[in-house]
């Protein structure tokens, strides 16, 4: 019914996580009211995201080669907090009350989603680990792929002459982190514990 062009957008709106039909028929209708210059810096940004890459040392996202926190000196290298995405760095940044430093996984393992060890970014953070790091901090969301992935984390890591610890109180089971509140981040943040093996 729609111009072949409308229903165009339309379909490559839906390909957005959580955009179904509905939305992404009114995303499209509120781009079609847009002034001209709005349309073009739009276009312009969307262009923009291919100088976005991966930090060549934790996995964050950057323009450069490092991101800002690997470059920043002031930054408690003895410590490396492992986020599952970008979005945990932002939301545990927010809390103002880590000053280590961050390794990104870019995913967890799953079994059910077919991701393994080797699909995200473990070795990174094993090449990582000197003699300066005193502790890792296991900072992944308490899901079902979070703990396979925590568990697997410390399986390998327990051989390092290091504190491995995990956030606790605060974060219920089944939750993702950049939908933590400060608070409840700050909270999982100063009652981490030690991983004990089983």
């Amino acid at each position: 019914m729609y111009p072949k062009q409308f229903n165009r957008l339309i379909s490559t709106l839906e390909q957005l996580p959580g955009v179904g039909e509905k939305t992404a028929q009114r995303y499209a209708f509120s781009l079609l009211e847009k002034e001209p210059e709005d349309i073009a810096d739009f276009i312009l940004t969307l262009q923009e995201l291919k100088q976005i890459r991966r930090c060549k040392t934790c996995g964050f996202l950057s323009e450069e080669e490092e991101c800002q926190f690997c470059v920043d000196p002031s930054r408690d290298r003895r410590k490396i907090m492992v986020l599952a995405y970008p979005q945990d760095v932002v939301a545990m940044e927010k809390t103002a009350s880590y000053n280590g430093l961050y390794h990104v996984l870019n995913g967890l393992i799953s079994s059910t989603k077919g991701i393994f060890p080797e699909d995200i970014n473990i070795e990174g953070l094993l090449k990582r680990i000197t003699q300066e790091t005193d502790e890792i901090i296991i900072a992944v969301s308490p899901t079902m792929d979070g703990e396979m992935t925590s568990l697997y984390l410390n399986k390998i890591l327990s051989e390092k002459n290091i504190l491995i610890t995990r956030l606790a109180h605060g974060l219920p089971m089944g939750s993702s982190l950049d939908y933590a509140d400060e608070l409840t981040l700050i909270k999982a943040l100063n009652n981490r514990r030690k991983i004990e093996n089983e």
